[in-house]
């Protein structure tokens, strides 16, 4: 089992950065893709960022592409999301979440998820 934290939310104004952390424990050896989504009021869970460990490779959503960046320590078992010029829709509660597959992006993909961190961005 894998048990994942996330931190580093909070209330930023318009243009503001933050940046989110996850650390993740337990049995974390097979978990080769991380990621972060998001969920704000009234919407389905979307996919922020996620990064292959096997593939090298990153994914973002269109939504945060050129402003959100992913990074990834594999020694310390930890997923960060470098959020930059936030905006209001950015506004939500963030996840992040471990994959056993090569590669996920569809949240019914992801093995294990974090409890969320809120991230409210004022105007």
């Amino acid at each position: 089992q894998v048990q994942l934290v996330e931190s580093g939310g909070g209330l930023v104004q318009t243009g503001g950065s933050l940046r989110l952390s996850c650390a993740a424990s337990g049995r974390t050896f097979s978990t080769n893709t991380m990621g972060w989504f998001r969920q704000a009021p009234g919407k389905e869970r979307e996919v922020v960022a996620a990064h292959s460990r096997s593939r090298g490779s990153t994914n973002y959503g269109d939504s945060v592409k050129a402003r959100f960046t992913i990074s990834r320590d594999n020694a310390k078992n930890t997923v960060n999301l470098q959020m930059n010029n936030l905006k209001p829709e950015d506004t939500a509660v963030y996840y992040c979440a471990a994959s056993n597959r090569l590669y996920s992006k569809a949240a019914y993909e992801y093995d294990y998820w974090g409890q969320g961190t809120q991230v409210t961005v004022s105007s």
